[in-house]
Order: C-alpha cells, then sequence, then structure tokens
C-alpha cells in the first residue's frame, strides 16, 4: 500500500488497532530524525501518547498551569505532516487529552503541546526498537488522583442495590430474602461475595499474536473477557473485574496489582495461543511453576507471553510502589495447589467446546501469574495462528461458548473448593 505521495507505508502499523495513526509523507533529510507515526492509546486508566522515530531523539518535558499542560521539545527533528496533523486528533471521550499540537518552537526544535482535561502525573520515556517497532517516545498520562478498582466497584454495587430498592415496592422490599449464595452479617449490609479478576492478554502497543487473517489476540482476547464479565456477574453471588476494558497496555506486573487491590478470590489470564506451525491447535491451561516448565513448548510460550511488557512498553525508569507487594515468596504452595484445582476444572470444560492441546494443566514461569496469595490461571482459548481456529475465535457464538466453559468451570472448582471464612467481605455501607 502507497500514501499520497507515492510512498510505502509501514505494513507493521496494522497492529496499532484503534490507536491513532499518522503516516510520513515524505522522508527526512538524511541523518534527521523522523517521527514516523503519532499512536494515541485512550483509557480511564491513563492515555498513552507514542511518538515512532527513525532515530534516538533529545527530548525535554515541563508541565504548565492555567491552564493544564504538557510541553515536550523534541531537538533536531523535521516537521513533517505527522506532527502537522495533530490538531484535532483526539477524540471527545478521552478522559484526559483535550487537544494535541505541535510546532516550530525554535530553530532545530519542534514543541509538542498537550491540552489537558485535568491535573496528571506524566511519564515521559524512550523505548529501544523491538520486534516491528523502530524508537519509540512514550508520553504517559495518569490521572493526578488514580482510580481505585475496589472503590469504584463497591460503588456501583451500591448504585445497582439502590436501583432495584427503588423498583421495588414497599411490599417486596419487607419481604426480599438474601439471594443464593449470599451470607447477611449482625453489624451491617455485608455480603460474601466472590471477586474474580479478568484479565484480557496484550493491548494498546501490544497487539499479541496475528492471525493469518489478520484477527489480533489482544481484540479477541477482550471480546471474550467482556462476555466472561457479563456472564460472571449475571450469578448472584459473584461479581467480575477486568484488568483492562478497552485497547490500551498495562504492564505484567500492574495487572496482578490490580487483582490484590480489589481482593481477588480468583485471577484468570485470557490468551490465544501462537505458534510458528499454522497446524498447532487446541485449548490449553497454564498455572505458575515453580521449578521450571512442563514443557520446552510451555517454557516457550511464558517467554513469548513474558516479552508483552518489552513491546508494550514499560517505564524501567519508575520504580512500582505495587512490584515489590505482588511479587513476594511465591513458594506458597497452598495457592498453587489452588491455582492447580482451578485449571483442571476450566479444562475440563474447554474440552466440551474445542480439542485439547494438552491434557492436562501445564506449569511456567508467566509474570502475570505471580500473585502470591490468589489462584491464577492462564487460558490459551485457541490457537490464532491455525487458520481455522482463527476463524472460530473471531465467531461471536464461539466466543459466547468459550465464556460459558470458562464460567462452569470456576463454578465447578467452588463448588468443590468453598471460599474460606479468611476471604474477604465486601462491605457496601
Amino acid at each position: 500500500m502507497r500514501d499520497g505521495g507515492g510512498l510505502p507505508r509501514r505494513d507493521f502499523l496494522r497492529a496499532a488497532g484503534a490507536g491513532l495513526i499518522l503516516l510520513v509523507s515524505r522522508p527526512g533529510q538524511a541523518g534527521t530524525p523522523s517521527i514516523l507515526a503519532v499512536r494515541v492509546w485512550p483509557a480511564r486508566d491513563y492515555t498513552r501518547v507514542t511518538l515512532e522515530h527513525d532515530q534516538p531523539l533529545r527530548f525535554s518535558h515541563l508541565l504548565v498551569k492555567d491552564p493544564e499542560r504538557l510541553v515536550v521539545d523534541i531537538e533536531g527533528v523535521e516537521f513533517n505532516s505527522v506532527l502537522q496533523s495533530l490538531p484535532g486528533k483526539v477524540s471527545e471521550t478521552d478522559p484526559n487529552i483535550r487537544l494535541l499540537r505541535a510546532g516550530r518552537f525554535k530553530p532545530g526544535v519542534v514543541r509538542l503541546v498537550i491540552e489537558l482535561k485535568g491535573e496528571v502525573r506524566p511519564q515521559v520515556f524512550s523505548l529501544p526498537p523491538v520486534g516491528e517497532y523502530g524508537h519509540r517516545l512514550v508520553l504517559d498520562l495518569y490521572p493526578k488522583e488514580e482510580p481505585d478498582p475496589l472503590l469504584a466497584l463497591l460503588e456501583k454495587e451500591a448504585q445497582e442495590r439502590e436501583e432495584q430498592a427503588r423498583r421495588a415496592g414497599p411490599k417486596d422490599r419487607a419481604g426480599k430474602e438474601d439471594r443464593p449464595g449470599e451470607k447477611a452479617e449482625e453489624g451491617g449490609d455485608t455480603l460474601r461475595l466472590i471477586t474474580v479478576v479478568l484479565d484480557p492478554g496484550h493491548g494498546g502497543e501490544d497487539p499479541g499474536a496475528i492471525g493469518r487473517g489478520g484477527s489480533q489476540e489482544k481484540a479477541v482476547t477482550l471480546a471474550i473477557a467482556r462476555r466472561l464479565k457479563a456472564k460472571i456477574d449475571a450469578v448472584p453471588n459473584m461479581r467480575s473485574v477486568l484488568t483492562r476494558d478497552g485497547d490500551f497496555f498495562i504492564p505484567l506486573h500492574q495487572r496482578v496489582a490490580k487483582a490484590r487491590r480489589v481482593q481477588a478470590d480468583l485471577f484468570v489470564s485470557v490468551h490465544a495461543d501462537a505458534f510458528i506451525k499454522p497446524t498447532a491447535r487446541g485449548s490449553s491451561v497454564f498455572v505458575l511453576s515453580e521449578n521450571g516448565a512442563s514443557s520446552s513448548a510451555a517454557r516457550w510460550l511464558a517467554q513469548r507471553e513474558n516479552a508483552a511488557d518489552l513491546i508494550g512498553g514499560v517505564n524501567l525508569g519508575v520504580k512500582d510502589p505495587h512490584l515489590a507487594r505482588t511479587l513476594l515468596d511465591l513458594s506458597q504452595t497452598a495457592t498453587l495447589n489452588d491455582s492447580l484445582k482451578l485449571g483442571r476444572a476450566v479444562l475440563g470444560e474447554l474440552g466440551g467446546i474445542n480439542a485439547l492441546h494438552k491434557g492436562q494443566v501445564e506449569q511456567a514461569g508467566f509474570a502475570v501469574l505471580k500473585a502470591p496469595d490468589i489462584p491464577s490461571i492462564l487460558v490459551e482459548t485457541a490457537f490464532i495462528s491455525n487458520p481455522e481456529e482463527e476463524r472460530r475465535l473471531v465467531d461471536e457464538d464461539y466466543q459466547d461458548r468459550m465464556a460459558e466453559a470458562i464460567l462452569k468451570g470456576i463454578r465447578r472448582y467452588f463448588a468443590r473448593n468453598p471460599p474460606l471464612a479468611k476471604s474477604r467481605l465486601a462491605r457496601l455501607d
């Protein structure tokens, strides 16, 4: 494919999905860095702006008040059509950015200005080339007040209860009984609920595996996870939380930290497998291994999934306070045993809708499964690299049946392993 100036486009940027893509219309001068593309990934958690360029850049940034703006000065870069086209390209629904624009600030310096909707905590860092990507300058805009996933969950439940109370008449409210599986306790309106965190793999800059038909793993995993969330939320004594509810990237350890912050009972990471040979097929379930991978294929897959941070882009200069609490002593046998029980229950249900790649739960060192106190599994729903299974993965009926199978496995696990008294209670008053 060629742009209006007759120059070839960079095919790999198809993987940017819902991100904003602006492409160069003419090459930069020899030896001068040139911006190749800009991608914008809006989300409630944070908004990411990625500038991809062909050579390392020198840059500086500062926050400006009244109104709130992030200013980034880039030295020695050509002001090209990518930068010229920025105004007005940000979605009105972006929770953090009002406008994105650029201009020549002074000789040899291009100034990028991001007009903000509120106060932010910016992280500005560069990434070296990896995979299909060249050099990247990343601008992560975190709201100054970080969203609390547990508070948001409890507020949503309180709103739902108020809505149900308004719809019910006085007689209905007086005779209303607790829903099955819920346990009211003295001292307040306290319900014993099971919380399941669902983790759609990849997202944003990291498309995950891409099928021969162009399907992206990040889109498939989000679609299945959303269906599974709806099914879990319909069960009276269960609720679910998504680590990401849109097309944006979350570092692996932050996915685990989010599960711990909402005091999850289970963690289920949803993926779509891939292999170099298109004949590989079937569904799989993995848990963490303390003593090496259960097979060479499991080890290879764990290495590929753990590389998501390199592709998605993690700011290694920030010492995340959640990381130390997340990667605790991982030798807690009870949690691993529960993960294996959960994995076997889910794998048994997956076998009813798809062939199994392996007949037993496999183990490897997946970073996203390293919560020391939450039973965690990684579900490879099917091989997106297999043309037949790729077609199934993008089929809504198959996605729904996959979600139903995972839910049945979760409920079968809890039927045999009821939540212990030490599990957290959610107080809604």
